[in-house]
């Protein structure tokens, strides 16, 4: 025998407490799952589309060049190769269809940690593209930065070459959101219809409104059962006759 009858019995009720808790959410995930299904095919689909509709292939390329300065100088001259004074003559160059302040946001200048070499890389549409414009502005910024800051230690280091796989291909992380969202978003609203539902259906949900046991239940008849029984009945009575008879 327990001697801590009163913990023991709060114990149970948590524990009672705890399975209705995981029976009612269990119940209200059944009740309204076909919503739940319905917002994840919604959610996921329109994801997709989205995600095949809007995808564009973006490929990258990389020249490399070395340019003989110590390390303050080289940040000067990595933030000419994106000033138009060279740009131009890039866009000239290739026929361009937009003007240099595009270009400009094509590129990224980056350079090795503790090292001359700087990166000039390229983002397009057109991996073909990416790779004649990076090795273009390459060779544009070694031909002009002699003359814009009498500076002649450049260098070419690397060509930049076609890369064929886009950087953005993965699109399944689209479509994941889409369907996790549907999931989180079903449920959030099935909860939200269970919690504008005041009937009562459970016998247990009887005994916390009131405060009293139930003794019993009614079941719910349904026209097809009710019509089965009235049938059988009706064979019993004429049975009874054609006996009695």
């Amino acid at each position: 025998m327990s001697s801590f009858p009163e913990f023991d019995d709060r114990q149970y009720e948590y524990k009672q407490a705890k399975e209705i808790n995981l029976r009612e959410v269990f119940q209200i995930l059944k009740r309204y799952v076909w919503i739940i299904i319905l917002l994840t095919v919604f959610t996921t689909s329109a994801a997709g589309y989205y995600s095949f509709a809007t995808y564009k292939p973006m490929y990258q390329a990389t020249s490399r060049i070395i340019i003989g300065a110590d390390a303050s100088l080289i940040t000067t001259l990595k933030v000419i190769i994106q000033d138009t004074t060279v740009l131009e003559k890039v866009v000239k160059k290739l026929d361009l269809p937009y003007p240099p302040e595009v270009l400009s946001n094509k590129i990224t200048v980056g350079n090795i940690e503790n090292s001359q070499v700087v990166t000039i890389t390229v983002l397009d549409s057109n991996p073909e593209q990416a790779a004649i414009l990076a090795n273009s502005v390459a060779e544009t910024y070694q031909q002009e930065i002699p003359k814009i800051m009498d500076f002649k230690d450049v260098k070419p280091l690397s060509e930049a070459k076609v890369n064929p796989i886009p950087i953005n291909e993965d699109q399944d992380k689209t479509v994941m959101i889409g369907f996790i969202g549907g999931i989180v978003i079903g449920i959030g609203i099935a909860f939200l219809l269970d919690s504008l539902n005041n009937s009562v259906r459970k016998e247990y949900e009887v005994e916390e409104l009131l405060g009293i046991p139930v003794l019993g239940s009614v079941s719910k008849m349904k026209r097809k059962n009710m019509q089965k029984k009235k049938k059988k009945q009706t064979k019993f009575e004429y049975r009874s006759e054609t006996l009695g008879s």
